[in-house]
């Protein structure tokens, strides 16, 4: 609208000056080479006017004829440029989708066209590596070093492809090239705070933390934890070395953080050998309520030398008031009384955690329980076999990478930090019903159960133990050949009879075999195998399927029963075994196991060390 209305006022303009000038009076007269040319004045301004129209016309024709070339020139190097970005356009494209063939031709036409744009050499790198050409990507990044423009992209895929063919140390040297070049580049510093993390070169991990704080690649409240990581590992390294500079180091470590586990058992550690008991015991019991760990109290247990397993015991105890609901403190007074032989201290320790699934560290101290106080083998190396299923219990773990001990960095990654206190994800820590130990009601156990059709297959009671338990059954055990025992002695009579066992009507005792035959899958209960049986009662319960046994091979019945009698009485005297020869024991056949029983040996079977060591070794903590 603006530039109208300027072209009509100019338009306006020019003819009110024309018309201004028609009215004008006057001549114009011209001599030039002997002609006179008079005319008026409007005529002559209007022929000055042409004349200068027309050598400006002249003037532009000929700057045209002497500025083609040029104009032509920059018009076809434009048109390459744009052909250019277009094939670079095509090749980004393509390696996004992951075309190789494309790319490759992308690249190689944006090479021809812009040989010298820094995109062309990123193009032509990222299609070798996408062609997997691991050497004509290193040729390609390296040849972006001699351009500024492109040196940091070139420093940046080699660093890559250093950390591809994981050659750690080229990348740090690529990725400190990068940092001095400009540290405002936050994968330069956070990559090389990582190598120099998994190179345990802890000092220059810390100007490099210091570094990354500064130019604000990490948060103030990640630094400090981060530093306090650094120092715990410096310190680690320094304890036996120079223990002076190592509880400086884990002092100020824990003062960072203090909820740091390794930073403060390293520092009560040292205090407690320098005697500090004190402040050995205040750092390592704030640690304990912040994190409690197994070494924390280990540490605090020890804070004082010289000091007996009962005051070891006080301690720990007093530090697992502190946290009363969590298991490792627990864990740490059962560890506690073992050492100072307080089984049942122990054994109320970790009493609220074996009914439900208890983990594999809580199996093993039950073992340890077991043989310490009773020296019960079988019991301990049940519960070991348990220790080998149950769930595992927590450790550190990092990247799914699980240690026995903290690092400072993760072995997988190299990022710091990375370790945690945790129960790792337990693939083959699933119950097993068959391992179960139930624990007897009271002093009274219940009297184990036998069925009727195994009383002839027996041996005397002075020959065999008899098993734990053996259940009930319609269907019958399968039974293997008994082991031979050398030395039994005579079982004690006098406690059996506190409590009678279920005794046997006359009329059962009197039926015929076929009466007797239809009735042998109804589960029965007999007397205790160390009670005499007479020899027709054990004939008519022999089920029908097992070939008879000689009858040298069961025990000799003191006295006939009468038919309607009930036998629970004890026999007067307790009768002689009677001599096994090499027949009778390859007729004779009683269970091998109950059928519950979790792979306990024989009670004539001595373990030997290695075999409870090897078993002790399969824990996992």
């Amino acid at each position: 609208m603006i530039r109208i209305l300027t072209f009509i006022v100019a338009i306006g303009l020019i003819a009110f000056g024309f018309a201004w000038l028609a009215d004008q009076p006057g001549s114009i007269q011209v001599e030039w080479f002997g002609y006179q040319i008079e005319t008026s004045a409007f005529v002559g301004a209007v022929a000055v006017a042409l004349l200068a129209a027309a050598v400006l016309f002249l003037w532009s024709f000929f700057r045209f004829l002497l500025t083609r070339p040029g104009a032509i020139a920059s018009s076809v190097k434009e048109r390459r440029r744009r052909h250019g970005f277009e094939a670079l356009t095509r090749g980004f494209l393509a390696i996004g989708v992951g075309d190789r063939a494309q790319a490759q031709q992308s690249a190689s036409a944006a090479r021809r066209m812009l040989p010298h744009e820094p995109l062309t050499a990123l193009l032509k790198a990222q299609a070798f590596q996408l062609k997997d050409d691991r050497e004509g990507a290193r040729r390609a990044f390296e040849a972006m070093l001699d351009n500024p423009k492109t040196e940091l992209l070139g420093l940046r895929g080699l660093f890559l492809e250093a950390k591809r063919r994981g050659d750690a140390e080229a990348a740090r040297q690529f990725a400190e090239q990068t940092v001095e070049k400009n540290p405002n580049l936050g994968w330069s510093v956070n990559a090389l705070l990582d190598l120099q993390a998994r190179a345990n070169d802890w000092e220059d991990a810390l100007k490099t933390l210091s570094t990354a704080r500064q130019y604000d690649h990490i948060d103030g409240k990640t630094a400090l934890r981060d530093r306090a990581v650094l120092l715990t590992a410096e310190a680690t390294e320094l304890e036996r070395l120079n223990p002076d500079k190592a509880l400086e180091l884990a002092s100020e470590a824990h003062r960072i953080a203090p909820e740091l586990i390794p930073a403060a058992e390293i520092a009560g550690r040292i205090l407690a050998s320098k005697g500090d008991t004190r402040r050995a015991s205040r750092l390592l019991a704030k640690t304990w309520k912040k994190a409690p760990h197994p070494d924390l109290a280990l540490v605090y247990g020890h804070a004082k030398p010289g000091e007996s397993p009962k005051e070891r015991l006080k301690r720990v105890k007093y530090l697992a008031g502190t946290t009363p609901d969590e298991i490792e403190g627990h864990i740490a007074v059962a560890n506690a009384a073992i050492e100072a032989h307080e089984w049942e201290e122990a054994r109320l320790a970790l009493a609220p955690y074996i009914a439900d699934r208890p983990s594999a560290r809580i199996c093993a101290l039950m073992a340890r329980i077991e043989a310490g106080e009773f020296g019960d083998r079988g019991r301990e190396r049940e519960w070991l076999a348990r220790a080998v299923r149950a769930p595992r219990d927590r450790a550190w773990i990092a990247d799914g990478y699980i240690s026995d001990r903290w690092l400072p960095a993760s072995p997988v990654t190299g990022k710091l930090d990375a370790f945690e206190w945790k129960a790792p994800v337990d693939a083959i820590g699933r119950g097993d019903d068959s391992l179960i130990i139930e624990e007897p009601a009271g002093e009274e156990a219940e009297e184990p159960k036998v069925l009727p059709s195994d009383v002839e297959h027996q041996p005397a009671a002075e020959d065999v133990s008899p098993p734990r338990e053996i259940e009930a059954s319609a269907t019958p055990v399968e039974v293997m050949p008994a082991q031979e025992t050398s030395e039994q002695k005579p079982q004690e009579t006098s406690q059996e009879t506190s409590e009678e066992p279920p005794a046997i009507t006359a009329s059962w005792a009197g039926e015929t075999e076929e009466e007797q035959g239809a009735k042998d899958e109804l589960p029965r209960e007999m007397p205790p195998l160390d009670k005499p049986v007479s020899e027709e009662t054990a004939k008519a319960q022999k089920p029908p399927r097992y070939e008879p046994i000689r009858e040298e091979a069961a025990a000799p019945a003191a006295e006939e029963p009468k038919p309607g009698a009930k036998l629970d009485a004890e026999p007067p005297t307790e009768p002689a075994p009677a001599p096994r020869t090499e027949a009778s024991a390859e007729q004779s056949y009683i269970p091998s196991r109950p059928p519950d029983d979790p792979g306990v040996g024989s009670e004539d079977y001595e373990e030997s060390e290695s075999d409870l060591e090897r078993l002790r070794s399969a824990h996992v903590r």
